[in-house]
């Protein structure tokens, strides 16, 4: 049965593409902005939406790494965990997003071919120094794009002030 891995394919489908009970999705946050509007820091201490996606694509890579091949790469301090504003306006806000939207479809296309048993799987994770059951993963993409979508709305609620 893979009643916690359908779990948490549709609840990233959700928090992504919508309806979620706790409010507005990311496709429905993105389609506010105009395509300038993703490169803005409301703030100096404030990331853009680009920086924000950006690092949600860096750790989702990552994520389809360790289901690879069962080790992951990056940390806190990698270069790709934050890439500046600069970096990613010269790789444009169409190549970000598309690779934001292709990385979350690999990342379910590889989940949709393991059953529950899966989740108790070991990975070796970096940023934690140790091996890891597959469910940590992936409960934590879940709580970091979630945790991010209340970001990128402060964002939002900043640049349209």
């Amino acid at each position: 049965m893979n009643k916690q891995i359908n779990s948490i394919i549709r609840q990233l489908t959700e928090v992504h593409n919508g309806p979620i009970w706790a409010g507005t999705s990311y496709n429905k946050k993105l389609s506010q902005l105009k395509e300038n509007q993703m490169f803005v820091r409301p703030l100096p201490s404030i990331h853009s939406i680009a920086e924000i996606i950006a690092h949600i694509v860096s750790w989702r890579k990552d994520t389809i790494l360790k289901l690879k091949t069962g080790k992951g790469e990056l940390t806190d301090t990698h270069a790709e965990n934050w890439r500046s504003n600069d970096e990613l306006k010269s790789i444009g806000w169409k190549k970000i997003h598309e690779e934001d939207r292709n990385t979350l479809h690999e990342l379910l296309k590889h989940l949709q071919d393991k059953d529950d048993t899966f989740l108790n799987e070991y990975y070796y994770d970096p940023e934690f120094g140790g091996n890891y059951p597959y469910s940590f993963v992936l409960e934590g993409m879940l709580h970091h794009d979630i945790y991010h979508l209340g970001q990128i709305g402060l964002v939002i609620k900043l640049l349209k002030e």
